[in-house]
């Protein structure tokens, strides 16, 4: 008999959580509608309705610890994902505001809880493994992708019927809910497991925090594709803001096969492929911010798409090499948390860069696209020296 972890049904029920990392703001286009609806809210008020889950995400991410403890890893899985149902959903049938912000700060709160664990549990599962952890995180990137497309185009359908009918989407949660319970077996971590575990200390070192770091600016150069990318079709005469939601959903499904086949290429690449990977984002800005045709616009994202799926991956697989012994999950809830801090600060501080070139949508993809270029050189520097290890350590050995 396969031991549990080479079962499909235990990769799929593993995997299956990571769909809802991102379905947190693919709600933003039933936005334009809920501005009629609160007549008293403003406009940048209701938008923070797609922006609050951050703050519950690293809410989340904090308790995610302490619950674990108390609970065990696989409890606190499945709360988190009936915290994200009821929360989710709550505003199909919810009339007023501040509620309905609440349940999404609700919302985020869920998704921290099981956040880091949707990555960290990888390693575990697949530590004696390298090649194996290395094809699941590429899947895990390729999940959470997968969710955010299909939540994506399922909104731009539900949008036609009601704001409250996009909410509908959380709905998701309940096959995954009903897969994890059912066949992932992590061990219950009460009594004796508890008790090791709270004394084995966690701890975090330099590179943790130089991955976190990177994160940080990572996914705050990269969210203006999110907000940014509707407003720049429109003012380059693209398209419109269906069309926006269409060529979202269409840059969300560009990094599925490559995150898929992220053990295959990084078996052939290895280390390179990480400043490949960002090279690839930043020549994928660059285009984007200067298209005025649908055919340059799509070429763009399918480059920036490729990119991504190869230097996401590649920054948790070198997490989990990077991190202490047993803190594994320490050091990806550190790195979460600066994730959706990025993503919190980046309109922001990215709205303070671009003004400098003007108010434009296209000119804040320009400085993505720069700071990638930066981040791309880091990640040269960071093969170079890698790759001298590696041949300083293979002389040793012929010695």
């Amino acid at each position: 008999m396969k031991p549990v972890k080479d079962r499909l049904s235990f990769k799929i029920s593993l995997l299956s959580i990571s769909l809802f990392l991102m379905i947190a703001p693919q709600i933003s286009a039933a936005l334009p509608l809920m501005y009629d609806a609160f007549p008293g809210v403003s406009q940048s008020g209701v938008e923070t309705l797609a922006t609050v889950p951050n703050f519950g995400i690293m809410v989340g991410l904090f308790i995610s610890p302490f619950l674990i403890r108390i609970l065990g890893q696989k409890s606190t899985v499945l709360a988190g994902l009936v915290i994200t149902l009821l929360a989710g959903t709550f505003p199909m049938y919810a009339t007023a505001f501040t509620p309905i912000l609440i349940s999404r700060f609700l919302l985020g709160a869920g998704i921290g809880l099981f956040n880091s664990l949707a990555v960290s549990l990888i390693p575990q599962f697949y530590d004696d493994n390298e090649e194996e952890c290395a094809t699941m995180l590429g899947f895990q990137n390729v999940m959470s992708s997968i969710g955010a497309a299909i939540s994506s185009f399922l909104v731009g359908y539900l949008v036609t019927i009601s704001w409250h009918a996009a909410f509908v989407i959380y709905f998701l949660v309940i096959p995954a809910l009903i897969l994890f319970t059912l066949f992932v077996p992590l061990k219950k971590e009460s009594g004796q497991a508890v008790q090791n575990d709270s004394t084995q200390k966690q701890s975090v070192n330099g590179k943790v925090i130089l991955i976190a770091v990177l994160m940080f600016f990572i996914f705050m150069f990269y969210l203006p594709m999110s907000y940014k990318l509707p407003n720049m079709i429109i003012e380059n005469g693209i398209g419109t803001s269906s069309t926006a939601a269409m060529v979202a959903g269409f840059s969300t499904l560009v990094g599925i096969p490559i995150g898929a086949s992220f053990g295959f290429f990084f078996k052939k690449l290895r280390d390179k492929i990480f400043p490949i990977g960002f090279l690839l984002v930043t020549l994928g800005f660059f285009l984007t911010a200067i298209s005025h045709n649908m055919f340059t616009l799509l070429l763009s994202m399918v480059i920036s798409g490729i990119g991504f799926g190869f230097a996401v991956p590649y920054m948790y697989n070198w997490l989990g090499w990077a991190a202490p012994q047993n803190s594994v999950n320490l050091a990806t809830t550190i790195v979460l948390v600066m994730v959706n801090v990025g993503c919190f600060l980046s309109p922001s501080i990215m709205g303070l860069l671009s003004s400098f070139l003007g108010t434009a949508a296209s000119n804040t993809l320009l400085i993505s696209a720069i700071g990638f270029a930066f981040i791309t050189i880091y990640a040269v520097a960071h093969y170079v020296r890698v790759h001298k290890l590696h041949v300083s350590n293979v002389k040793e050995e012929k010695i």
